[in-house]
C-alpha cells in the first residue's frame, strides 16, 4: 500500500523561530517532539525564492524559479506547467487541497489539480463537477485586520479578534482537515490521499489572539540584528525599504513587542500542526503517512531595521526556512537535526520516491530520502534568486500607493536604478555569495559572521573561494536555465 502524504506549509516562517533551532523565546512543543521521535529538522534548508508566488511555483514542481520565468507575484502556473499536485492525482491519490494558491489562475479548472479545494474562507468544498473554476483564484491576503496608520508600514498590530477572518481562516483550514481524515476513515476508502495544507500563518500583518499572543516571554527574544543604516555593502532595495518603513523612529520596546507577536503566531501554527497529529494518530494513518512541514520563505520580522520580505534580498531570515519531515513508518529515519544543504526544490523528488512513481517530466530536485537516514551530505551548494532585469515592466508588481502597507518594498521596485536587481545567491559551506546584476556583489561568511553584517566581496583573501563560487553559479544557471517539455509536437 501507498504511503499518504502530508504538507503542512507556513507562510512567511523563518528557521530561527523554532524552539529546536537554537530561540528561547519560541513555543513550538509540537514540532520539537516530532524530530525526537521520527523526524527530521533541516537547519540549512532554503527557498529557491523569498516571496509566495515564485517559491511556491518551485516547490511545487521542481523547478527553479528562473526556469520558467517565475520571479513576480502575478504570473501563476500556465495550464500545462509541472506541478506535483497533478501528478499525484494523475497516479491515484485523493488530492485535497486546503488554503493558500498563489499558483493557479482562478480560471483553471481545479479538477486538474485535486479531488477537493478549502481556501479558508469557510469550511465548503469549492470544488463540484458542475463548478470547476469557481474560487481557486482566492490568494490574496485577508485584509480584515486594521493597521494603524502611524505603524501602516510596520505590519504591525499585537493583539487580535479570534472572530477576525483573517485569524479565523488557518482555523478553518485546519479543521476541513481533520474533517477530511474523519470523513476518510469512516469510509473504508483505500485510496492513498496528498494531503496539502497551507496556512497563512505567521504572515503579517503581525497579529495573534490570546492565549498565545501574552504566552512569549519578551525577555527571552534573540537580539535583533543592526539597523541596515549602521552597515556597509548591504543591497540598495534593503536600504530603501528601511528608509520608507522608517522603523528607525521607534524605540527598541515596539520592536520587542512586534517580534513577539512574530513567535506568538508561530505558536498558533505550532498548536495546529498538534491538532493535525493528534487526528492522525486518532484515525490510525500517522504511521503510513509522511508529514512535510515547511515554510515558503521567511520574514525579516524587524532585522536590520526592515519588516516582511523582499524579492531579492537573500539573508538568512528570509532564505533559510524550517523544513521537517516525519515519513511513513517503514522509511528509514534517524531522528534530529540534520545540518545538511536542501532546497524546498527537492520535495517534488522526495515524494515521487516515497509514493514510487517517476515524475513525468524533467526537474532539478534531489529526493531527500538519504538525508532522512541519515547522510550528512545532500548537496554541494543550495540557491535562492530574485529580482528583474531593467524594462522588465510586468515583474514592478504596480498598483500600490501610499496608502498601502506594501508601498515601501513595491514602490522600490517600480526603480529603474539598482535597487530591484536581479539576483542569484549560492550557499556552499559556510558562505553565501550574492550576485547582483547592478550593484556590487555579496559574501558572507556565515562561521565568523552569521548575522550577515559585514560584506567580504572585496576582501582579498576569500578571492579563491568567490572564484570557486562563481564557478559553481555557472554550472548552476546553465544545467537549470531552462527544460523541454515531455511531448513531441506536429509540425
Amino acid at each position: 500500500m501507498k504511503n499518504n502524504i502530508i504538507y503542512f506549509v507556513a507562510d512567511q516562517m523563518r528557521s530561527d523561530s523554532l524552539g529546536h533551532l537554537g530561540n528561547p523565546a519560541s513555543i513550538t512543543p509540537n514540532l520539537d517532539q516530532v524530530i525526537e521521535l521520527d523526524g527530521v529538522s533541516f537547519s540549512n534548508a532554503y527557498c529557491q525564492n523569498p516571496v509566495c508566488v515564485p517559491s511556491r511555483n518551485s516547490f511545487l514542481s521542481g523547478l527553479y524559479p528562473h526556469t520558467t520565468g517565475h520571479r513576480t507575484m502575478h504570473f501563476l502556473q500556465d495550464k500545462d506547467e509541472p506541478n506535483i499536485l497533478k501528478v499525484m492525482k494523475q497516479n491515484g491519490y485523493e488530492v485535497i487541497w486546503i488554503g493558500r494558491n498563489d499558483v493557479v489562475p482562478s480560471g483553471h479548472s481545479k479538477l486538474d489539480y485535486c479531488d477537493e479545494f478549502y481556501d479558508g474562507v469557510d469550511q465548503f468544498n469549492k470544488v463540484t463537477n458542475t463548478n470547476t473554476t469557481g474560487m481557486l483564484g482566492f490568494s490574496t491576503k485577508i485584509s480584515s485586520v486594521s493597521l494603524d496608520p502611524i505603524d501602516l508600514y510596520s505590519f504591525y498590530v499585537g493583539k487580535g479578534n479570534a472572530e477576525d477572518p483573517f485569524l479565523k481562516s488557518d482555523w478553518n483550514c485546519v479543521q476541513s482537515a481533520i474533517e477530511f481524515l474523519d470523513r476518510k476513515a469512516k469510509s473504508g476508502n483505500q485510496k492513498p490521499f496528498f494531503l496539502y495544507i497551507t496556512l497563512m500563518f505567521p504572515h503579517p500583518p503581525y497579529v495573534c489572539e490570546e492565549p498565545w499572543y501574552s504566552s512569549i516571554d519578551r525577555s527571552k527574544l534573540l537580539p535583533r540584528r543592526p539597523n541596515v543604516n549602521t552597515l556597509e555593502g548591504k543591497a540598495s532595495m534593503m536600504s530603501e525599504i528601511a528608509k520608507k518603513q522608517n522603523l528607525i523612529s521607534w524605540d527598541e520596546s515596539k520592536f520587542t513587542e512586534l517580534r513577539a507577536t512574530y513567535l506568538a503566531m508561530v505558536s498558533r501554527f505550532d498548536f495546529q500542526f498538534g491538532l493535525l497529529v493528534n487526528k492522525l494518530k486518532e484515525t490510525k494513518y500517522y504511521d503510513d503517512s509522511s508529514l512535510f512541514v515547511f515554510s515558503d520563505h521567511g520574514d525579516f520580522t524587524t532585522d536590520y531595521g526592515v519588516a516582511e520580505k523582499a524579492q531579492n534580498l537573500f539573508e538568512n531570515p528570509l532564505s533559510n526556512i524550517p523544513l521537517i519531515i516525519k515519513p511513513a513508518k517503514q522509511v528509514k529515519v534517524e531522528p534530529g537535526i540534520s545540518k545538511a544543504l536542501v532546497e524546498l526544490v527537492d520535495l517534488s523528488a522526495t515524494v515521487a520516491e516515497l509514493a514510487g512513481i517517476e515524475l513525468p517530466y524533467t526537474q532539478f530536485g534531489k529526493s531527500l530520502l538519504g538525508a532522512i537516514a541519515g547522510n550528512p551530505f545532500h548537496k554541494d551548494a543550495v540557491f535562492c534568486e530574485g529580482g528583474r532585469i531593467h524594462g522588465e515592466k510586468q515583474a514592478m508588481e504596480l498598483g500600490h500607493t501610499e496608502i498601502s502597507p506594501y508601498w515601501p518594498r513595491l514602490s522600490t521596485q517600480y526603480s529603474e536604478g539598482p535597487e530591484h536587481t536581479k539576483a542569484v545567491m549560492i550557499r556552499m559551506g559556510n558562505l553565501k555569495y550574492t550576485y547582483r546584476l547592478y550593484e556590487k556583489h555579496e559574501l558572507y561568511d556565515l562561521d565568523k559572521d552569521p548575522l550577515e553584517l559585514k560584506n567580504l566581496i572585496e576582501d582579498p583573501s576569500y578571492s579563491t573561494q568567490i572564484g570557486v563560487l562563481k564557478e559553481r553559479l555557472l554550472r548552476f544557471m546553465i544545467e537549470t536555465g531552462d527544460y523541454v517539455p515531455n511531448r513531441r509536437d506536429r509540425r
